[in-house]
């Protein structure tokens, strides 16, 4: 999988402790739709930063062997610009390592643009997604289902299996 970074132990996506995964593009929806410089957006620092190529089953394992994460979370820039590789790692982490823990998955994208995507997730168990772009002049908002603040209030989370 190709990523820009992996925090092992992190507290601020999700009311239990991730593994995060930092995603390794985005075409910068959020900002261009808004009309606003890509300096705005808190991962832009990230396009920059090099890419690394990991295997998924270095990933898992790594996340497997800690005690103290309970799900993976996968952000930075957009996951679901690298769909098919997010997939294919929830695949093996469900079939071959028969793990359920959570995946979260925070995207930019509104629902109705990620319907075909949301359905091949669908096939697996304990899968939430936070939904929305970042919009500047928002209220941030507290989020029940991941249990954490929201930087803009047309953002919002769903169990979507």
């Amino acid at each position: 999988m190709r990523i820009k970074t992996i925090i092992d132990e992190d507290f601020v996506n999700y009311k239990q402790p991730v593994m995060y995964i930092g995603t390794a593009q985005c075409n910068g929806k959020c900002c261009l739709e808004a009309g606003i410089p890509l300096s705005v957006c808190q991962n832009d620092g990230w396009h920059e930063s090099a890419t690394i190529e990991m295997a998924d089953d270095k990933i898992i394992q790594r996340y497997l062997s800690n005690d103290i994460t309970k799900a993976i979370c996968f952000a930075g820039l957009e996951p679901f610009e690298q769909f098919d590789e997010m997939a294919v790692f929830i695949k093996k982490l469900r079939n071959d390592y028969h793990c359920n823990d959570t995946v979260i998955i925070y995207t930019g994208f509104y629902k109705n643009e990620v319907l075909s995507q949301i359905q091949e997730l669908q096939k697996f168990k304990n899968i939430i997604i936070k939904f929305g772009r970042y919009v500047p002049d928002k209220e941030r908002h507290f989020d029940e289902i991941l249990g954490v603040y929201l930087a803009s209030n047309n953002q919002y989370a769903e169990v979507v299996s």
